[in-house]
């Protein structure tokens, strides 16, 4: 068997040195484990934010649907639904770009090649009208968080038989 028990000397001043620097490493420790707390309580507080706000969607999607359920087609209610839909949309957008998500904007692109880094083809209809490999319809809007694209815009395009 080997004998691993051996003692070491150090001086004084190198025993300072080492005891110096592990108090700054044990302050260093604290101040991070503070700052880890104080961000996962903000990510915490921003969270739930953002489901309060979620939450006020879904209240009025309900409310909705309830108005749906008890409306029997009336005509004044079927009349305003366009808009009241329309503001709960907003609302929702709202939310989103209170978090820098915004929708990639697609006004002007039928018609034209679609830009590969926005845009994800999902399928191909036969268009005599417009160029081949044109897009020929928006299926799904596409949104960005800054430059980051979340979900790229969902194109048709045209292609020739």
């Amino acid at each position: 068997m080997f004998n691993t028990s051996k003692s070491f000397i150090i001086s004084q001043e190198l025993r300072a040195e080492l005891s110096q620097e592990l108090g700054t490493l044990k302050r260093e420790n604290i101040l991070l484990k503070q700052s880890l707390r104080e961000q996962q309580t903000q990510a915490a507080a921003t969270s739930e934010d953002l489901f309060l706000e979620l939450l006020e969607v879904g209240d009025a999607l309900e409310n909705l649907l309830k108005l749906l359920d008890t409306s029997n087609s009336n005509p004044e209610f079927i009349a305003r639904l366009p808009r009241n839909v329309g503001a709960v949309y907003r609302k929702f957008l709202n939310i989103l770009a209170k978090r820098q998500v915004s929708q990639i904007e697609t006004e002007g692109i039928e018609g034209k090649a679609p830009d590969y880094t926005l845009c994800r083809v999902v399928e191909q209809e036969v268009i005599a009208d417009i160029p081949e490999q044109s897009i020929a319809k928006i299926v799904r809007q596409g949104f960005r968080c800054g430059e980051k694209v979340l979900r790229p815009v969902e194109v048709i395009t045209s292609k020739k038989e």
